[in-house]
């Protein structure tokens, strides 16, 4: 048997960038990766990073860095900005990777062939999948491929990894000169299934019996925004209680995603406090990548890293890019798709392409289905548990006004409310 080559004993390390306030890095650091290097341009998320890696080297704007300054490293994150990608946009359309921000990805790109460093992870919105007709995904699925990777990539959901809120992203994994190994790590092999249905675990309720906080077991997604009061967003999480409302509090957000409580306190020198501080917190927070999900992939990175065993699919009966669905039924037979990626990248003819939430890509061959969102052992969580035990301060309670707008909003869209907030909105507004 041929064994694959490993790295047994050399320290593994990363280095990160639109580093934000460190997702990446302290769910690698779970895994037992070290932070070697980062790049964020925020000043808020700069002095985030600040208290808690205050001795490592940081670049501000990517597009001022020298591949050369970058320290040695066997992996490179980044979640580039997602702004010009996210279905979030709606209306007011999106830009996709030609935008001011999602453009970011090219000096990324450009970093990465001038270091090729030996893993890449990336992570973005589902709305990239789509983003022109699917042509932004084919652009950084071919870079990736032309620069000598193998790339996996999958469609990930926050709340079955342990951390309670519903976050679908997508991960792609890129490994220099290995389909096998980007595709080991973001997928297990085998067929995995989920307990019950996913809507459940927004309808079923959870209650604190110190606070009298009602909630369903699982959050919306937190969004950027989470932090503003208004009559017109209904699809976020509140907190109910008998004839009151709130919204989640900045230290319960951190939470939501992973983080240690009170992470995103800026360093002492940073000059907002209050409303403001809040603000900055709720908006960093919700631009973050989710930390267990990224510890699970970091774990894999590791262990593909330094196993010496032979490649699960040496002795595969399929050839080529067909062997990855003999480990993943939904990459297999007529549940697959297969596209070729010279055909249709950059070509302003090429059709609409409709991506699969996951698949590889080997050869300028796409290989993709309807892959799962969850790993093999879910992991459950309930925000229940992740809600301060106390009473937060007045400014986080929706006011009346805000309680009536949102049940006008849910009643001319013909929406459903969680039954213990319509409750305690109706409670309410009729105070006023």
């Amino acid at each position: 048997m041929i064994a694959k080559k490993t790295i047994k004993s050399e320290k593994i390390s990363s280095a990160s960038f639109f580093t934000g306030i460190g997702g990446f890095d302290l769910g690698f650091e779970r895994a037992g990766i070290e932070s070697a290097f980062q790049c964020e341009i925020d000043e808020f998320c700069g002095s985030v990073l600040d208290w808690h890696w205050p001795n490592l080297k940081r670049f501000n704007d990517i597009r001022d860095v020298d591949s050369s300054s970058i320290p040695e490293t066997q992996i490179w994150s980044g979640g580039f900005p997602c702004q010009d990608v996210s279905v979030a946009r709606g209306w007011l359309g999106r830009e996709g990777l030609k935008g001011q921000n999602s453009g970011l990805f090219y000096p990324f790109a450009n970093l990465i062939r001038e270091r090729l460093p030996k893993v890449v992870v990336m992570e973005n919105v589902t709305g990239l999948l789509n983003s022109h007709n699917g042509q932004d995904f084919a652009i950084l699925l071919h870079t990736l491929e032309k620069l000598g990777y193998g790339v996996a990539w999958r469609t990930l959901n926050t709340r079955y990894f342990g951390a309670p809120q519903s976050r679908p992203r997508v991960f792609i994994c890129a490994w220099a000169n290995s389909t096998s190994s980007a595709y080991h790590v973001l997928f297990e092999g085998g067929q995995s299934y989920l307990p019950e249905k996913p809507r459940l675990g927004f309808l079923r309720e959870s209650r604190c019996d110190v606070t009298g906080a009602r909630v369903p077991e699982i959050a919306f997604c937190l969004a950027a925004t989470s932090g503003r009061h208004t009559g017109t967003d209904w699809s976020r999480s509140y907190v109910s209680y008998e004839s009151e409302v709130r919204r989640l509090t900045p230290r319960e957000c951190e939470r939501i995603q992973g983080f240690p409580t009170n992470w995103t306190l800026p360093n002492e020198d940073y000059p907002l406090e209050g409303v403001d501080l809040d603000s900055r917190r709720y908006k960093a927070t919700g631009n973050a990548v989710s930390v267990p999900v990224v510890q699970w992939i970091g774990e894999r990175i590791v262990k593909e890293l330094r196993q010496s065993s032979p490649d699960l699919f040496e002795f595969s009966l399929f050839d080529g890019i067909d062997r990855f669905g003999s480990h993943t039924p939904e990459l297999s037979g007529k549940r697959a798709q297969k596209v070729s990626l010279p055909s249709i990248s950059g070509h302003d003819d090429a059709p609409k392409i409709k991506w699969g939430n996951g698949g590889v890509v080997e050869k300028g061959v796409c290989l993709m289905g309807a892959t799962t969102q969850y790993p093999l052992k879910p992991v459950s969580s309930r925000l229940i548990d992740v809600l301060d035990k106390f009473r937060p301060d007045d400014r986080y309670f929706l006011t009346s006004n805000a309680a009536e707008g949102i049940l006008r909003r849910v009643n001319s869209q013909g929406r459903e409310l969680f039954a213990p907030l319509a409750t305690a909105l109706s409670r309410l507004q009729s105070s006023a």
